[in-house]
């Protein structure tokens, strides 16, 4: 294993990962440099950049944090970096308040897809046999971007490295995995159940084979529900993909349908939140927010992942499952919300 630093901007050190060995999985240690989260509901990320002359494939994640210390983590794959950096603020809501020690930028430039989350001390995850995820050469992934949610400030001095060790290998997998996002905006009135969803028909021709969910809310998520939907003349046929209580650590969990997904499929989530508090609380970034979040991971055979990356919708009061433009002639209602 060999593993080389190059400068590549006067304000930036991207990492170049190389692999001797053809067939090995091999290890890298993605981390923070060391950083000092110098102010509450801090977003930092830093990048690496992958050999543009070898294809890779990630097979396995091993976190290295705790949320005593991160919210979450995400990874994300990246066309081209939101900076140059090494380090840099990327909250999903920028502040007008200059910050001289880590600038404001997105995660990505461009090319912006999810690969990874952790939360709530979730364990590792490692992919299906002949899965993984295609990052270099012939890949749009040309750098992956390590984002940690920092909730309280860290005192002076006091530094961290969370991050995630990469399971890697350059034997090519015949599987590519992704990601689909499923998400929503809009808020939840004081004293109230509300149902956050979603719902995004598959327009690609693809066939897309599921095999992991993951769910992601704040402290008022008690339900949160992924299904497909299958078209058909003689109705809507709902298929429990996975449903978790969001409170449970936020890992990858196999789904329970793995039934290929195809064109004209609809994927939809939805979040059941109970807001107890005397005031309206809306989706946003930090931990006094609330996020409504379905992961579906996939694989698809010898082909290339769905171009969607994200499913998002405008969410309560605006968008629900009844009002969806799919016009579905039946809701799960009850099952959706309910462990």
């Amino acid at each position: 294993m060999k593993i080389a630093v190059f400068p590549v901007l006067a304000t930036s050190l991207l990492v170049y990962i190389s692999c001797v060995f053809a067939h090995e999985v091999d290890t890298y240690a993605f981390r923070m440099p060391n950083v000092w989260p110098h102010k509450d509901e801090l977003y930092l990320c830093t990048p690496i950049r992958i050999s543009p002359t070898t294809n890779y494939y990630m097979v396995g994640f091993v976190p290295k944090a705790s949320m005593n210390t991160a919210h979450h983590m995400l990874i994300y794959g990246c066309s081209d970096p939101g900076s140059n950096g090494t380090v840099w603020d990327c909250g999903e809501m920028q502040s007008s308040e200059i910050d001289y020690i880590y600038p404001p930028a997105s995660p990505c430039g461009s090319g912006s897809q999810v690969v990874y989350a952790w939360a709530r001390d979730a364990p590792s995850l490692q992919l299906p046999k002949g899965v993984g995820f295609h990052v270099g050469r012939d890949s749009p992934i040309k750098y992956l971007v390590l984002q940690v949610h920092y909730m309280a400030r860290f005192p002076r001095n006091v530094t961290d490295k969370s991050g995630v060790l990469l399971k890697y290998t350059s034997k090519r997998m015949p599987r590519q995995a992704g990601v689909i996002l499923l998400g929503t905006g809009g808020y939840i009135f004081p004293n109230h159940v509300e149902h956050m969803e979603t719902a995004c028909t598959i327009l690609e021709d693809k066939v897309i084979h599921p095999f992991a969910f993951r769910t992601h809310t704040h402290s008022l998520g008690k339900v949160v529900s992924g299904y497909v939907v299958r078209r058909s003349d003689h109705g809507d046929e709902w298929k429990l993909l996975g449903k978790k209580d969001p409170q449970l650590p936020q890992m990858f969990y196999p789904v329970v349908d793995k039934t290929p997904v195809r064109k004209g499929d609809v994927l939809a989530a939805r979040c059941t939140m109970n807001n107890t508090h005397d005031y309206p609380v809306k989706i946003g970034p930090t931990n006094n927010d609330e996020m409504c979040n379905f992961y579906l991971m996939y694989y698809v055979e010898n082909d290339t992942p769905l171009n969607r990356k994200y499913c998002f919708t405008n969410g309560p009061p605006y968008y629900y499952w009844e009002n969806a433009p799919e016009g579905f002639n039946v809701i799960p209602d009850g099952e959706a919300s309910t462990l």
